[in-house]
């Protein structure tokens, strides 16, 4: 039995629930509600000691890190194989997954504002003093205390969505060129990796550099990616909602 303990708009719980579909993998699914610090309740700090989603719980043993639970799943459950052939290409991928993975801060920046901005600024001093407290990473602290007291400048998204845009869409624009696909001649964990990144991307953050003009290859794979059935079963739901 697969558990997953995640949240729909984290970036990612994004990837696992890609994979999980990808491989067609039926889940009991936990929905961790971040604005109300329940991933760095002491529940949930039995299961994840780093307080991040998602963890994945497998025949009553848990796993995090959404990158090290896709390679799981695909030792676990070989088919369909999510993982290049070569063991070459299998590190080229992993590299990819840690390049990709550098980058949250950046992300971060234009994420939590929506979600949680509004929540922690409410916070009284103490309040805030006490929840940070619990959270086990010291830039998880700092993350959350920009989004309560001092939120992110719009130089600094500025300056965020150059990274996103020179060190993520620019090098996959150049890894895509042999094959359309990140690494090797078939879709992989690479691939997935990225995905909920371009997705915010094309969203919010930087839509035109998605676009042909200036991106072309990574706007084909895009096209591809959102044409997989997987895809819309995993719900890559707009992030920014009316409601």
């Amino acid at each position: 039995m697969i558990v997953l303990h995640h949240g729909w708009r984290s970036s990612a719980s994004r990837r696992v629930r890609l994979c999980l579909e990808e491989k067609g993998l039926a889940y009991e699914g936990h929905v961790v509600d971040m604005a109300n610090m329940e991933h760095h309740s002491p529940e949930y700090l039995k299961i994840n000691p780093l307080g991040v989603i998602p963890t994945m719980i497998h025949d009553g043993q848990p796993l995090h890190e959404s990158g090290t639970i896709c390679e799981y799943l695909d030792e676990t459950y070989p088919d369909p194989p999510l993982r290049p052939d070569t063991p070459y290409q299998r590190a080229e991928m992993r590299n990819w997954i840690r390049h990709i993975d550098s980058l949250i801060g950046n992300l971060i920046i234009f994420n939590w504002r929506h979600h949680l901005q509004k929540t922690a600024s409410q916070w009284t001093d103490a309040e805030l003093a006490e929840k940070l407290k619990n959270i086990p990473s010291k830039e998880r602290q700092e993350a959350w205390l920009r989004v309560a007291r001092k939120p992110y400048t719009e130089e600094e998204r500025d300056t965020a969505r150059a990274k996103l845009v020179a060190q993520l869409l620019d090098k996959m624009e150049e890894a895509l060129k042999p094959s359309g696909w990140m690494v090797g001649k078939n879709y992989s964990i690479a691939d997935i990796a990225a995905v909920p990144f371009v997705k915010r991307l094309d969203e919010e953050i930087a839509p035109d550099e998605v676009e042909p003009k200036k991106h072309p290859r990574v706007n084909e794979w895009w096209t591809k990616i959102q044409a997989r059935p997987a895809f819309a079963r995993a719900k890559f739901d707009p992030f920014i909602t009316t409601v």
